[in-house]
């Protein structure tokens, strides 16, 4: 047996020999439980970094732990592969986007398995492949035939340096999210998926989760932002037009001093049109074109409006108030137009102090009366309270005021209860080259047709040439020229490409069936897999494509191919990998190359620090002292193991009756198993797994000194720890327990079994604590009763000369760990 930690060498040797097995494919099991255990898919820029390592090797543990429970465990891996990036490498290097990212993809996948992820290869897929994007295609087409999917003509997002439109969940604070330019307005012709029509499930669905974080779930429940409000009829005065606005305060109606629309709403080019404001309105439309809704809404966007000449009437209280536009006021939101209360809301107080506007009160905070002084209003008032100057609704709760002046709106059909959602259709149009075709055509005599699904794919051409601003694929005439598939006619595609977020929204689904040429799934082999039973991925994709996945899936349910609710029954969000307080970029010249720690260290004490430095949904501060510790722990154990191997192997069976040391071995080993069991299976805390191993080799170094060790519980020990290891650092372990004699390969084995009658100790220290602070320690049989525990206490000298000349308040006892005396 080798005395020297070769790592580079077993790990190649292992994954050679799992590689040659197939060790991690699996099949479909009549009998085993199943257990899916997921990773985000990866984009393959080249090169993995230290965030890769710790989202693959937090769920390479758990696969591999379901695995020796007895679970039948599905651990794929693939490639989300289509994006921006691949398209500008193109442009920058001049080189296909295609021969960019399969030369990635190939680099990727290699250092993947040099990590010893047990991933099922068979099944690795990558969404730029014709045989992945036909089915892309495919639920393309089934969205549009259930009607699903509309185009029309919007104001959407636009990145000047991209060229290319932006959902609104790709604009952070203004820019996006790519390459960080600020996100201009432009009007396009687009595609779209009703994702609005799963407003509600979304949001109900979210209580269906309770293996998701709360936070995740919050952050979906604003997203997708219901609100119960009213819409109210403003008639246009002198016009026979109304201005219907969204108000969720309908309690503050009276309090109404003006009305504003939206810059971009289709009424105010016609109030505006002869008057004598016309000039200064239509350049306040144009101002608002090069701002994003992002700006226009924000809190410390300085509010700006512009009174239009024209005026409405308050549908309760009768009253005419002025119609202003303003920049805070977007027409994807609401109905594009809302009511303005400046006494009883922040935003609408400041506005109308800046333009002079009056805020009368209409609701008092409770047992405060209305002075003069009062309606010199310091600030708004948003709360509940009485009603007041509100017609036949004074004096009444704000809450009750509210139902009654619902009731008074819909009685005389001036308005109507509304629930509205901040969700915003999916806008999945890209005028970009790298991504799946929309599988759509347009004719003359037609229209617009969808592709017939037996000419899936619609392949990207490759006769295309990239200019800044300009879709590549309208620059091929093979792609764009075709033939109507209905009437025979020339004809012309589709240009734009479908968001990539498209692609990752369906990917666990072919995971299940990835080589299925009729059909993205087949239904029996979806529904033995799905759902996903752990997902792991970062918090960044908690809107995006964790919502998007939820809609998807809950689409394909509601047309027959699905019988889940939702695709991940649980989620961990793992933390990020941080250097001196930041996080791990390029730009800031803090990376840490996982091939130089693996070519350093070995694959096994890369996943072994970046699983113990800290809990999986922590950020983790990287250490190069942490790397080195783990790789002289992994050194000990191989000692640990050359040091035993010959007692072990020739040890009998384990006594009858064990001698005290040998009996609180084999104790130390049962709560390593029992604390490593729930640190992985029930709480992911594998930080403390590992600790807990640690703590079980510096017990066994000890033992394995002491005069007539036994040879039995040595091996029970070494084994257990092999085995507990074993998810963690596959490689050396697999090593150890080849040279223990053993064949048929650890990860096949079953994982240990919890002795409880070995937990089990004779005796205990019990710490003694006056007034919370310790002062003593004591032995005493484990199962000493609570009383006779008390006045053994009593009856300590120290304690007596401790507590001499003070009463005892109450003694505090917690059996089988202390005695806390409280004394005054």
């Amino acid at each position: 047996m080798e005395e020297q930690y070769q790592f580079a060498h077993i790990e190649a040797k292992w994954q050679e020999i799992w590689r040659v097995a197939g060790a991690s494919q699996v099949a479909e099991h009549a009998t085993k439980p199943k257990f899916y255990a997921l990773a985000m898919f990866p984009y393959p820029s080249g090169n993995l970094h230290m965030g890769h390592v710790r989202n693959y090797s937090i769920v390479d543990v758990i696969a591999r732990f379901k695995r020796m429970q007895g679970y039948n465990v599905l651990h794929p891996i693939g490639w989300d592969a289509f994006g921006l990036p691949a398209e500008n490498a193109a442009i920058k290097n001049q080189r296909p986007p295609g021969e960019w990212t399969w030369s990635n993809i190939e680099n990727m996948k290699s250092q993947l398995q040099s990590m010893g992820i047990s991933y099922d290869w068979q099944r690795e897929l990558a969404t730029c492949h014709p045989g992945y994007y036909r089915f892309t295609q495919w639920i393309f087409l089934e969205f549009y035939r259930h009607g699903l999917v509309y185009k029309k003509k919007a104001a959407v997002n636009w990145c000047p340096s991209c060229s290319t439109v932006l959902a609104n969940e790709q604009v952070v604070d203004g820019a996006c999210e790519r390459c960080e330019t600020v996100v201009t307005k432009k009007d396009l012709e687009q595609w779209f998926f009703k994702i609005t029509d799963y407003a509600e499930a979304l949001l109900a669905d979210l209580e269906k989760l309770p293996g998701w974080p709360e936070k995740v779930k919050t952050m979906q429940r604003n997203w997708i932002g219901r609100s119960e409000g009213v819409e109210a009829d403003f008639h246009i005065t002198g016009r026979s037009e109304s201005i219907r606005i969204y108000t969720t305060r309908v309690d503050t109606m009276f309090g109404v001093t003006y009305v504003v629309l939206a810059p971009e709403h289709p009424l105010v080019r016609a109030l505006a049109r002869g008057t004598a404001y016309e000039d200064q309105v239509l350049s306040f439309i144009e101002k608002m074109k090069g701002l994003n809704e992002i700006t226009r809404t924000s809190a410390e966007t300085e509010k700006e409006g512009l009174f239009i000449g024209q005026y409405c009437q308050n549908p309760l209280s009768g009253e005419q108030v002025p119609i202003w536009i303003a920049n805070y006021v977007l027409l994807e939101y609401g109905t594009g137009a809302v009511m303005g209360v400046p006494a009883h809301d922040e935003r609408d107080f400041e506005f109308a102090r800046k333009y002079a506007l009056p805020f009368p009160t209409v609701i008092l905070a409770p047992d405060k009366p209305l002075t003069a002084k009062d309606q010199e209003l310091e600030a708004a008032y948003s709360a509940r309270g009485l009603m007041v100057n509100s017609g036949e609704f004074d004096g009444l709760d704000s809450e009750e005021a509210w139902d009654r002046m619902a009731d008074a709106l819909e009685q005389r059909s001036l308005g109507m209860r509304k629930v509205n959602f901040r969700l915003r259709d999916w806008l999945i149009s890209r005028q970009r080259y790298w991504g799946a075709p929309i599988p759509m055509i347009y004719c003359a005599t037609c229209g617009t047709v969808p592709v017939p699904e037996d000419q899936l794919p619609v392949l990207l051409p490759d006769d295309i040439v990239f200019k800044a601003g300009e879709n590549p694929l309208t620059t091929s005439a093979s792609f764009v020229q075709t033939v109507c598939p209905v009437c025979g006619a020339a004809a012309r595609r589709e240009t734009d490409t479908m968001d990539t977020f498209m692609c990752s929204s369906w990917y666990y689904l072919r995971y299940t069936d990835p080589r299925n040429q009729d059909l993205p799934f087949a239904k029996d082999q979806v529904d033995y897999w799905m759902n996903v039973d752990q997902y792991v991925g970062g918090v960044e994709h908690a809107i995006l494509h964790l919502l998007y996945s939820r809609f998807i899936t809950k689409a394909l349910r509601d047309f027959g191919y699905l019988q889940i609710d939702e695709p991940f029954e649980n989620l961990l969000t793992q933390g990020m990998v941080c250097m001196d307080g930041s996080k791990m970029s390029k730009s800031k010249g803090n990376v840490v190359s996982p091939e130089e720690i693996i070519s350093r260290f070995g694959a096994d004490t890369a996943r072994l620090f970046i699983l113990f430095a800290a809990p999986p949904e922590k950020d983790l501060e990287w250490s190069d002292q942490g790397v080195e510790g783990c790789f002289r722990f992994l050194n000990r154990t191989w000692r640990l193991v050359h040091q035993t191997r010959e007692a072990i192997l020739h040890a009998g069976e384990t006594p009858g009756q064990l001698d005290d040391a040998a009996r609180e071995m084999r104790r130390q080993t049962h709560v390593a198993i029992q604390r490593v069991s729930n640190d992985v299976g029930v709480r992911f805390n594998f930080n403390t797994a590992i600790s807990a191993i640690m703590e079980l080799i510096n017990a066994v170094y000890h033992y394995k000194e002491v005069p007539d060790a036994s040879p039995a519980i040595l091996r029970e020990t070494v084994e257990a720890i092999l085995i507990l290891l074993a998810p963690f650092a596959p490689h050396i372990t697999e090593e150890l327990w080849e040279q223990l004699g053993h064949a048929g390969g650890i990860h096949n084995l079953t994982w240990p079994a919890l002795d409880e009658d070995a937990l089990k100790q004779d005796e205990v220290t019990i710490v003694l604590q006056i007034n919370g602070k310790i002062r003593d320690r004591l032995q005493t049989p484990a199962d000493m009763g609570v009383e006779a525990l008390e006045a053994q206490v009593r009856a300590l000298p120290k304690i007596q000369e401790l507590t001499q000349g003070k009463t005892i308040v109450k003694v505090i006892t917690v059996p089988g760990k202390l005695v806390n005396i409280v004394v005054k």
